[in-house]
């Protein structure tokens, strides 16, 4: 009975590390798929640019219009490379920023879970120490009393508790119990190790 509890809320706290892992990731991946093709597109826009002011530059400058031409199509391709190279620090600024409040969530996540793993082994501890509280006290009833309460309790219920006492007790509640009721209990018993692995 508590085994299984055991197994099935360390296999909840592991599918919650887990899914917090793929939202994380997730999160990166979308942040990337955004810089990225923007990137992309600053580089296309880039070649296209530089093309279009290598085509309009003359290749031989006869005239002082030429030369203050050319100039300008220089200091127009200058300016629009300043901006681009500002456009793309303040991108890389914000991937920076991001990534730190990530890596900042993250290890707040990390701390909740261990502070919560400890919260649920406390809880975990106190739950088997009031279980095998109460089997001590069913197991130092007098039998014919212990087997009236056991007689209603749900078999896996009564079967945890009997697996938890002397054999002796064990037996002298489960001779009080009707046959039904006693059977039941038994083959719980008898199935809790049914699974365990032989080799």
């Amino acid at each position: 009975m508590s085994r299984r509890r055991k197994r099935s809320r360390r296999a909840g706290r592991g599918a919650s590390s887990t899914i917090a892992l793929l939202l994380l990731l997730s999160g990166l991946v979308r942040l990337a798929e955004g810089v990225g093709p923007a990137v992309a597109r600053g580089i296309v826009n880039a070649d296209w640019a530089r093309a279009e002011a290598e085509a309009a530059i003359p290749q031989v400058c006869d005239s002082d219009s030429d030369i203050r031409r050319t100039l300008q199509i220089l200091k127009d391709r200058s300016a629009e490379l300043d901006a681009r190279e500002a456009e793309l620090a303040q991108r890389t600024q914000t991937l920076r920023v991001a990534e730190e409040e990530i890596h900042l969530n993250l290890a707040a996540l990390q701390k909740a879970e261990a502070s919560l793993q400890a919260t649920l082994a406390l809880a975990d501890g106190a739950a088997e120490s009031d279980i095998d509280r109460l089997a001590s006290v069913y197991q130092n009833m007098k039998p014919k009393e212990a087997a009236a309460v056991f007689e209603q309790m749900d078999a896996t219920f009564a079967a945890g508790f009997l697996a938890r006492m002397k054999p002796v007790a064990a037996a002298a509640i489960l001779s009080g119990l009707s046959s039904e009721k006693a059977y039941a209990a038994s083959v719980v018993l008898a199935g809790r190790n049914a699974n365990v692995p032989t080799q």
